[in-house]
């Protein structure tokens, strides 16, 4: 494969950045994007001068892989359909709308031998890529999300919305089964949850209190781990990391000396090093960074402490169901 055809389904606000990605990749020709929004796609395609589709179907023979940025209720049936054809996938996060629904993916491109691929960004960001060399063996993991409220995304609670990212951190940090878990949440602004805290519970006594919030008047992504004598932060948003290590001498009688480093991260593009994963990996035939697996166990986490949140939840209306409750 010399050249590979992509292609965008769904070019809303995300995928729109994914068709300017493949369009400026070497060793990628973006030939279509695909949208049931015709203005929308419409303005992509004129702008990036490709073949804009209103139905996916269309792409059947014409594309190697694709970009599904479609809602998240759309996923499996979208993705479904062009693994079928052997069209490799870089499906957003999260991967589909059940866990039944992301293993029928991972088995579908075993069996046609192709790449998918899940849009966890973060894990192309500077500082996870630091913090997999730091991070070894946890006590205690605290983060927070936060982000101004926006209207798209507010068809899945916070937890799929924001904080499904988190999880899927922790978990391939720590590489521990979840014993169980606690959460809470309220819904604010829309009729799905705004802000939810969850503290998890892995095997090897790790504890995580993880924290999203799409109701701050800031952005915010920040995690702290402790482990033995080290304590480490990190910003996502700003990429910066700050470790702290406990040194072999006092600075004081009973007080140990702590060496700090503080480090500015490399201000690198993610989503273009994503982009750009999904196609060497296709290209080469490598198992992608973020693999099916991944995103079926970070979602089946999320739905985990959703459904705890869905049977805890009072919602705005007063009523006793929210919207949406128990049908995950």
């Amino acid at each position: 494969m010399t050249t590979m055809r992509t292609a965008v389904i769904g070019v809303g606000y995300l995928g729109r950045f994914h068709a300017h990605k493949y369009a400026d990749l070497p060793g990628a020709e973006l030939v279509a994007v695909v949208d049931t929004d015709t203005h929308t796609r419409d303005s992509v395609a004129a702008e990036l001068g490709v073949t804009g589709f209103s139905d996916y179907r269309e792409l059947a023979g014409k594309v190697d892989a694709v970009s599904v940025a479609v809602p998240t209720t759309a996923h499996y049936e979208v993705a479904r359909f062009m693994l079928e054809h052997g069209i490799h996938v870089l499906v957003e996060k999260p991967i589909t709308a059940s866990v039944a629904q992301a293993q029928a993916l991972i088995d579908l491109a075993q069996r046609k031998q192709c790449c998918l691929q899940v849009g966890h960004l973060e894990r192309f960001n500077a500082a996870y890529r630091e913090l997999e060399q730091i991070v070894q063996q946890p006590m205690f993991i605290e983060s927070n999300r936060v982000a101004p409220f926006k209207p798209r995304g507010t068809d899945v609670s916070v937890v799929l919305d924001l904080m499904i990212h988190d999880i899927d951190i922790i978990q391939c940090l720590l590489k521990s089964p979840l014993q169980h878990l606690d959460a809470s949440g309220v819904s604010v602004l829309s009729d799905e949850i705004d802000i939810a805290n969850a503290r998890l519970h892995f095997a090897d006594g790790c504890v995580a209190n993880v924290t999203a919030s799409r109701v701050s008047f800031k952005t915010e992504r920040r995690m702290r781990f402790f482990q033995r004598d080290t304590y480490v932060s990190v910003d996502f948003h700003e990429r910066s990391l700050a470790l702290h290590r406990k040194g072999s001498r006092e600075m004081s009688p009973g007080i140990p000396e702590i060496i700090s480093n503080h480090m500015i991260l490399e201000q690198d593009d993610p989503l273009r090093e994503e982009i750009s994963a999904f196609v060497d990996c296709v290209r080469h035939r490598q198992p992608p960074l973020v693999t099916g697996e991944h995103g079926r166990d970070a979602l089946a986490t999320a739905m985990r402490i959703g459904d705890m949140l869905d049977a805890a939840a009072v919602p705005r209306n007063g009523s006793s169901t929210r919207p949406g409750a128990g049908k995950r």
